[in-house]
């Protein structure tokens, strides 16, 4: 997957040379490039923002140096161009799942105030993370584009690493336990040393559709519960 953001603080996407991001680009499984919008303004300060017409605090974003910086960035990358914005869908794992099986994405990172309205016919998709304000779209579009990435064929190890996680199958994951057994007089639950895989397999199933359940009723509401579920959960 090829994927290149459009930001005015490149420096910030540093963070995907970490980890299992760095490993999935040095085996050539994505390829992320940040591009400093400042860099396409025509203006000889290499400004990128202005006064909003009709007064108003703040500053917006203007319209020349980011459609200039999505035509050039287009020139290698053909994928779908998308916005991190407060209009969009609210980002959740079944659209990160879905934009994992495109092969170019190109992210737009808004800052300030926003970003001039004739931008947006530019604009493929538009993701918010929710309703609350972040400092910049940089903030929004480093979780998506990890977690995109985290769903690419070949990232992770195993297709277990990501589908026994929260919210893979619109549930919470199942409690996990490490070494040592007994920590402060607390015992790992006995089921999982037992050595019964099915018996296994069930408590965490059990656990993962209670936690859920209690935790989170607004995911637990949109589960398809099959005659096992009901089973598990004593109804």
């Amino acid at each position: 997957m090829k994927i290149d953001i459009l930001t005015l603080f490149p420096e910030m996407f540093q963070i995907f040379n970490q980890s299992i991001i760095k490993r999935a680009q040095e085996n050539n499984l994505i390829s992320i490039k940040a591009h400093d919008i400042r860099e396409y303004s025509t203006n000889k300060h290499k400004k990128v923002d202005d006064y909003p017409y009709g007064g108003g605090a703040g500053m917006v974003m203007t319209p020349q140096p980011i459609i200039e910086a999505i035509r050039n960035v287009k020139k290698n990358n053909k994928g779908m161009v998308i916005f991190l914005g407060p209009r969009g869908e609210t980002f959740n794992s079944e659209m990160s799942k879905k934009l994992s099986d495109e092969k170019e994405l190109i992210f737009v990172c808004g800052h300030y105030e926003g970003i001039d309205e004739r931008i947006y016919k530019h604009i493929d998709m538009e993701i918010s993370l929710g309703d609350f304000i972040l400092t910049g779209g940089e903030m929004a579009c480093i979780p998506v584009v990890d977690s995109i990435c985290r769903f690419v064929p070949g990232v992770l190890k195993t297709s277990e690493s990501y589908e026994d996680e929260s919210f893979y199958e619109g549930l919470l994951e199942f409690p996990q336990y490490t070494r040592p057994e007994i920590f402060e007089n607390e015992r790992v639950p006995e089921i999982l040393l037992s050595g019964h895989h099915e018996n296994i397999k069930n408590w965490r199933r059990r656990k993962s559709l209670e936690l859920t359940k209690n935790k989170r009723p607004d995911l637990f509401s949109k589960v398809k519960l099959s005659k096992k579920d009901k089973k598990l959960l004593g109804n």
